[in-house]
């Protein structure tokens, strides 16, 4: 029988017992359905875990009791910052879902010219809100005790001048394929354009900023599957899928 893990926000330590906050307790009895006496995995993104049991449950209050802590780690050793072009909102969720499950280090919503969504004002903070929920529940189900960061949306210029070391951007007919590449010495900056792909202006400035035209194949992908096939190739060719 699986284990459901638990995010808990706030400070844990071995042998103590914890109350949950609100959001906390609607979710471990609304979502896992848990029951006094259940067994689950706490973490709180500070690194490693903690075997626990829900010791008092109530309407409005859960409490668990925390065992010793494991010090289990899931991150990859290759450091990814996925620049994912905002998209419409499943596709984004998608997105941003399975890069935290192929172990990306960070990601950072962007905004381009052919984006289909426009955010504004409050509109920008209750996505920036719903997107790091969306990292949250996956490192529940993947495994992964440390939350990679999701930046606030930034524009593609600003971007491209903040990154370093090797430095990709995804184009269905790009020069160079990641065999051809040497192994990264340093962290992998991955660049993944929006619905209807980048402009003319926009390759030529990632082109300018020392950013390489990849290739992953003879087929144009979709915005929502580019990405996370970057990453699956990144990860398998020098992190840790396979290892």
């Amino acid at each position: 029988m699986r284990i459901s893990r638990l995010f808990v926000p706030q400070a844990l330590e071995s042998g103590a017992t914890v109350v949950l906050a609100a959001e906390s307790v609607h979710y471990l009895l609304s979502v896992l359905r848990l029951r006094a006496g259940d067994a689950l995995v706490a973490f709180n993104g500070a690194g490693g875990e903690f075997p626990a049991r829900v010791v008092e449950i109530g309407r409005d209050r859960v409490s668990l009791s925390l065992g010793l802590h494991d010090d289990r780690e899931a991150e990859s050793g290759l450091q990814t910052h996925l620049g994912l072009g905002i998209s419409r909102a499943e596709r984004m969720d998608l997105g941003i879902q399975k890069a935290v499950e192929l172990g990306v280090t960070a990601i950072t919503p962007l905004f381009t010219e052919r984006c289909v969504v426009r955010l504004s004002g409050d509109r920008i903070d209750q996505r920036l809100h719903h997107w790091r929920m969306v990292v949250r529940s996956a490192c529940e189900q993947c495994g992964r005790n440390r939350l990679p960061p999701l930046h606030p949306p930034e524009g593609l210029t600003e971007w491209l001048h903040g990154q370093s070391g090797m430095r990709l951007f995804l184009h269905p007919h790009g020069g160079r394929t990641l065999r051809q590449l040497a192994p990264p010495s340093g962290p992998v900056a991955l660049l993944s354009g929006p619905e209807g792909g980048f402009s003319d202006g926009e390759r030529q400035q990632a082109l300018s900023a020392g950013f390489i035209p990849l290739r992953l194949g003879p087929r144009v992908l979709r915005t929502e599957t580019a990405a996370l096939a970057g990453l699956a190739a990144l990860q398998s060719l020098w992190g840790d899928i396979g290892s």
